[in-house]
This record gives C-alpha cells, structure tokens and sequence, in this order.
C-alpha cells in the first residue's frame, strides 16, 4: 500500500473541528451556516474546501478571530497539533485583547430580585394591568 499523500485541500467544517475551534463538526457547521465564519473575507458553506495560505474569520460570542491556515488535517488531534494548524494575525490578537478589557472594565449588570412575585405583588401587577 502506498504511503498516504498529504491532502491539499479539506472541507471548512472539518478543519475547524481539527484545529479545536469547535468540540463537534455540527457545532462548526451550524456557525458557517449562522454567517459565523467567513473564509478569504466571503461567506462560505461548510463543505468549502480550505488549503494552507487561506484566512479564516470566526465570531464567537464578543470576540471576533482571524486566522491562517498554516497546515491541513482531517483528523482531530491533541491540542498542541491543533495549535499548528493555525497562525492567528497580530491584529486579531490586539482586537481581542483590546475587546476583553473593555468587557473587564465595563460594569456588570446585577439583577438583584427574590425571583417570582408573591401572591400581593401578582395582585399589583394584575390591578394595574387592568388600569390600562
């Protein structure tokens, strides 16, 4: 049998999956399909093949990331390998940063409640309810 080629190109869903950016290849899939994750800058679907050079895009809560593929793989490795496959742009990492302190500095919201309305307070709610 023939030694196995180094692929070229691989599906997105599966790279991401490979490179840790996702647990499951469905979660990566349903983040293409939401517009979640753009390749060269375009949206793509999932079964878009990927090769080493191109640069993905990827949202994931308040933070935005912008990689480059550095290698290929189909299979989902430990996390150092997964590392490898990647190179993150140095913009990308001032922008996280950059997003995180201004979450760290922004005051949180408490919402400081007993939980549902007592019987009286129902009562309150109804009363002006039909006031309206």
């Amino acid at each position: 049998m023939p030694p196995a080629e180094p692929e070229e190109r691989v599906r997105l869903d599966r790279w991401l999956w490979a490179a840790r950016f996702y647990k499951t290849r469905s979660l990566a899939a349903a983040a293409i399909a939401g517009g979640k994750v753009q390749l060269q800058g375009q949206r793509v679907k999932r079964s878009k093949l990927v090769q080493v050079g191109d640069e993905v895009r990827m949202r994931k809560g308040p933070f935005e990331q912008t990689v480059i593929i550095r290698a290929l793989s189909e299979r989902r490795g430990p996390p150092a390998e997964a590392a490898a496959l990647y190179e993150e742009t140095v913009e990308s990492i001032r922008a996280r940063e950059r997003r995180s302190t201004e979450m760290h500095v922004q005051p949180s919201f408490d919402f400081k409640t007993k939980g549902r309305p007592t019987k009286k307070e129902r009562r309150e709610i109804d009363r002006w309810k039909r006031s309206r």
